[in-house]
């Protein structure tokens, strides 16, 4: 899986990117039906998911990714370097991890998170959080699996639905330039 950074042009996603990233938001119906988000589930339009990201990286502190296996797009992760509403919250955090439906369980989720874990503590942080719907049950047992506990409990700031916060520590990794048989 390659991962990278999704980059406007113009201010503008590519055609071809925005047809792949709605075809991923398309085929999470699941997912789309709890979340509320777009007016109807069943058609998510290429116009609503560039407004949807376009929203996301107007905050100067959000980057957006692009998980790819075999040149095709499996996933998709948003982060913020921190809250965009609480000041005195040291972690960066995930606002969305999505893989498509189509590729779910087969690991995708887990490396993109992975990714998103170890470029973080890349730049020195030392932890990461993230809020999962209350009622998504998927979501919450993916996030338990890979080390996030729960911390607080509070609603969303788009739309006030009842979330869960997790956050997981992120344990220093080995340093790469080391010298050998210094680890």
């Amino acid at each position: 899986m390659m991962v990278e950074t999704l980059v406007p042009v113009d201010n503008d996603i590519p055609g071809p990117v925005l047809t792949e990233l709605t075809g991923l938001y398309a085929s999470n119906r699941e997912f789309q039906q709890l979340s509320g988000e777009f007016p109807d589930p069943q058609d998510i339009r290429p116009e609503q998911v560039a407004a949807s990201l376009a929203d996301e990286l107007s905050h100067p502190d959000a980057e957006v990714l692009l998980a790819r296996s075999r040149g095709r797009l499996v996933g998709i992760a948003v982060t913020r370097r921190r809250h965009p509403s609480r000041f005195d919250d040291p972690d960066p955090w995930i606002g969305l991890l999505m893989i498509d439906e189509g590729a779910h369980r087969s690991g995708f989720g887990r490396r993109l998170a992975h990714t998103v874990e170890d470029r973080f503590r890349e730049e020195g942080r030392t932890g990461v959080r993230l809020a999962v719907l209350e009622d998504n049950t998927r979501a919450f047992a993916f996030w338990t699996a890979l080390g996030y506990a729960v911390i607080d409990h509070r609603p969303d700031l788009t739309l006030g639905r009842p979330t869960v916060v997790l956050r997981k520590e992120l344990a220093p990794g080995p340093e790469l330039d080391a010298p050998a048989g210094a680890l």
